[in-house]
């Protein structure tokens, strides 16, 4: 029992052990442990199936595989319907076959000591004559002649690969023309308005098409949150893994310390292995049985390793042709741009690990690209205002050195243009621009003025996640730092990609493999059964009792069953869990709230309502409505012109209530107030049904107008608020749990410090108004 781990001990509700014997293997345990497994699935008289009339059948009644069916409808719409995805795709065969062409043209088939003049022309070259590009080339037959054997080993598994999506490709052109005409017939829309059809559309009209042709035969009717769950089922599963901690890997560069690595070619290797592979847990939509029992344990990670070594061992085989073609891919995409724009490659990109650890539960690629775009520009301003004053004095003088010289060539060549015809003076030209230019981007704008909390306040508006630290430390370099990694430059990204054949087998060794038990534990512990979808993992849910953390949640309640240690397993780290379930409502307006998240969402709106009613009374800064509505005006924009008008509404309702309130009124200015009357609570979070009341479901229509001339939604202003304020909450709760009360004494600032490792004037002005309030009484 002492090698269990905390996962094995742990009970999750969703998957309740029950402890017996083993039926299937038919023979006793030798130890003295009970074997825990799963429950075995209800016998097939229980299970509810949908019977369609023969009569009433359409070609898409009973799809065999909702989940493949469901993604391409998705990717359809997407990718703006057949034509546009065939021609895509088709033109990507032939980018592929030109880059290996070209690669070995390049290689064998030119003389380059011809082109370069290093050698005189053959005895047949007319000396009169103009020495032509096809002087420089050789003929087929010596071209093929002198191919080596690495060269030979290049095509054939350039051409194996080729050929391989080839016919992938012509089998998604059968996919495709059934997903046209599933859109066509099924659906009732054209290709020609997918541009004007917004998939929220499009999934009404699958929730209807199920009644119409029961694609699903275990359910009469879909949900949002069921196709949600089918077309993310193994990102949901990703987004879990990286949310603990179980994903990505950190190497130690000297110099530099912990960096985090976590490359496209990384992630394929690791969706590959965990569920798409045939040795994958997954079976479809199923985890195979044997990760459910807890026995099997020990079994399954063995098992798990050795397939970890053999994929890390095909990816060293592979490395240099995967490498060689990395390097020729991005030489040929990024060398054109970045002579056309020098400074290309310091323009910051959002991370592939980014893009999962901000990644909602349930949140689908075009809703997490668009909400990152609008966090970009102030995650630019953020970053921008960190600049090393050594860095700065140093690219200053460089580029000016470099700007010189390069001034001196671009006279020459306007005085005379045969300054050009001089060996490698282009060559200097452009390596200069590229320095100068790449050199400017550590030289700060003279103009900027830098608010590093206003600024980390704009980008969490949007990103929605960061680690609570920041406040009061957005200054800081170690802030600076988390949000760098989510948010590099892209020349960091193409160098993590072009060195990852090189690093991906080795980190596959040393990192995946010994994690492999706590993944088997993952899957076991966190994964659901839901009827007429499958096995999907439990956060996806969005269960606050269960995945849920009391820190981010109004009503808390702390233990439910669980002491901190198991609480700490089963809860989604940085409130995924609430801020998935806000953004779920928020983007579904039409989804039926389940019962188990409505305690949640009924104590939130209870909280804005007290909040609303406390902010005569409490001084500004120590409410969190008052302080979401202000980080939301520091966002800048519409986003500021709603706060303003949210608050003069808030406001408005307390005058009207006999409430006499002076916004920003010094703290001890008089307050008068009818004891008799409240305020009602405001009608939402910026009017949506997530925090408001019952009866304000929808923003009022000039706002939405406005709203939607200035080029923003109404989902997305509300969400941001909505983050904001559930991260003001959440700061505030873990506040006030580490001001120990102990003999009416309360923990001096540095005790809390040390302990949040937080700092700043508005949690120091907090915790004198707490001592004051002791002492007083």
């Amino acid at each position: 029992m002492s090698d269990l781990s905390d996962l094995d001990r742990l009970h999750t509700p969703y998957s309740p052990l029950i402890c017996g014997k083993d039926d299937d293997e038919g023979e006793e345990e030798d130890s003295e442990e009970e074997e825990c497994r799963p429950p075995k699935p209800p016998p097939i008289d229980n299970v509810m199936i949908h019977m369609v009339p023969e009569g009433s059948k359409s070609r898409w009644s009973h799809i065999d595989d909702l989940d493949s069916f469901f993604k391409q409808v998705y990717e359809y719409h997407q990718k703006n319907g057949f034509s546009v995805m065939i021609l895509r795709e088709f033109m990507e065969l032939i980018q592929f076959a030109f880059i290996v062409f070209l690669t070995t043209y390049l290689w064998h088939c030119i003389d380059y000591d011809l082109l370069f003049n290093k050698k005189p022309p053959s005895l047949s070259f007319e000396r009169d004559k103009k020495l032509k590009l096809s002087d420089c080339v050789y003929s087929f037959g010596v071209c093929v002649q002198s191919f080596t054997l690495t060269t030979w080993f290049w095509l054939f598994i350039s051409f194996s690969f080729w050929t391989l999506r080839v016919i992938s490709f012509c089998y998604r052109i059968f996919q495709f023309w059934d997903i046209k005409s599933f859109y066509n017939n099924a659906l009732d829309i054209g290709d020609e308005e997918l541009h004007s059809v917004s998939w929220i559309e499009v999934q009404k009209r699958l929730v209807e098409a199920q009644t119409k042709h029961s694609m699903c035969i275990h359910k009469e009717k879909l949900s949002e949150l069921d196709i949600y769950h089918r077309i993310l089922r193994f990102k949901n599963y990703m987004v879990a893994m990286v949310n603990k901690d179980l994903l990505p890997f950190y190497l130690n560069i000297p110099f530099i310390g912990d960096t985090i690595f976590f490359s496209q070619a990384l992630k394929f290797n690791v969706e590959y292995l965990l569920f798409k592979s045939p040795w994958a847990p997954f079976d479809k939509w199923h985890l195979k049985e044997d990760y459910k029992r807890l026995h099997k344990k020990k079994e399954l990670s063995e098992s798990l390793q050795s397939k970890i070594l053999l994929l890390a061992l095909l990816n060293l085989i592979l490395m240099p042709v995967i490498l060689l073609y990395q390097i020729v891919r991005f030489f040929f995409f990024y060398v054109e741009l970045v002579k056309r724009e020098p400074g290309t490659l310091g323009v910051r990109k959002w991370s592939p690990y980014a893009r999962l650890y901000l990644r909602h539960f349930n949140e689908h690629d075009h809703e997490l690209k668009t909400r990152l775009n609008r966090a970009y520009k102030a995650s630019n301003t953020y970053l921008d205002g960190f600049v090393s004053p050594v860095l700065a004095v140093i690219a200053h003088n460089a580029a000016f050195f470099t700007g010189s010289i390069l001034a001196v060539f671009i006279v020459l060549t306007v005085w005379d243009e045969d300054v050009l015809s001089v060996e490698h003076v282009l060559t200097v030209m452009t390596a200069l621009t590229g320095v100068v230019a790449f050199m400017r981007l550590f030289i700060p704008d003279d103009n900027l003025v830098f608010c590093p909390e206003k600024s980390l306040t704009s980008v969490l508006a949007h990103i929605h996640y960061f680690p609570v630290s920041w406040k009061g430390n957005a200054h800081t370099s170690k802030v600076m730092n988390n949000l760098q990694n989510l948010f590099p430059y892209t020349f960091v990204f193409l160098l993590q990609e072009i060195i990852s054949p090189v690093l991906t087998p080795f980190i596959l060794i040393f990192y995946l493999r010994p994690r492999a038990p706590a993944i088997v534990d993952f899957f076991r512990s966190f994964t659901v059964s839901v009827t007429g979808v499958g096995d999907v993992c439990s956060f996806a849910q969005m269960d606050c009792r269960r995945h849920g953390d009391p820190h981010w949640q109004a009503n808390r309640s702390p233990d439910g069953g669980l002491n901190e240690e198991g609480l700490h397993h089963v809860k989604a780290e940085d409130g995924k869990t609430e801020m998935s379930l806000v953004h779920f409502a928020l983007t579904n307006p039409d989804w039926k709230i389940p019962e188990t998240a409505e305690p949640f969402i009924n104590a939130l709106k209870e909280q804005a309502g007290k909040d609303a009613e406390l902010l005569p009374t409490l001084a500004e800064e120590e409410n969190p409505l008052y302080n979401s509505l202000n980080s939301l005006n520091n966002v800048g924009g519409i986003y500021a012109n709603l706060a303003s008008s949210t608050l003069l509404d808030i406001n408005s309702h307390q005058h009207h209530q006999g409430t006499s309130f002076l916004l920003g009124a010094p703290q001890g200015a008089s307050i008068i107030a009818e004891s008799s009357q409240k305020p009602p609570p405001p009608p939402s979070l910026l009017c949506s049904r997530v925090v408001g009341g019952s009866s304000s479901l929808a923003p009022p229509p000039n706002l939405r107008q406005d709203l939607r001339r200035l080029g923003l939604e109404y989902t997305a202003a509300d969400m941001s608020f909505s983050a904001l304020y559930l991260h003001e909450m959440h700061y505030r709760t873990i506040t006030r749990q580490n001001t120990v009360i102990s003999g009416g004494r309360r923990t001096s600032f540095n005790e809390l410090e040390e302990e949040s490792e937080m700092e700043g004037p508005l949690i120091q002005d907090l915790n004198n108004r707490l001592v004051a309030s002791s002492t007083d009484s």
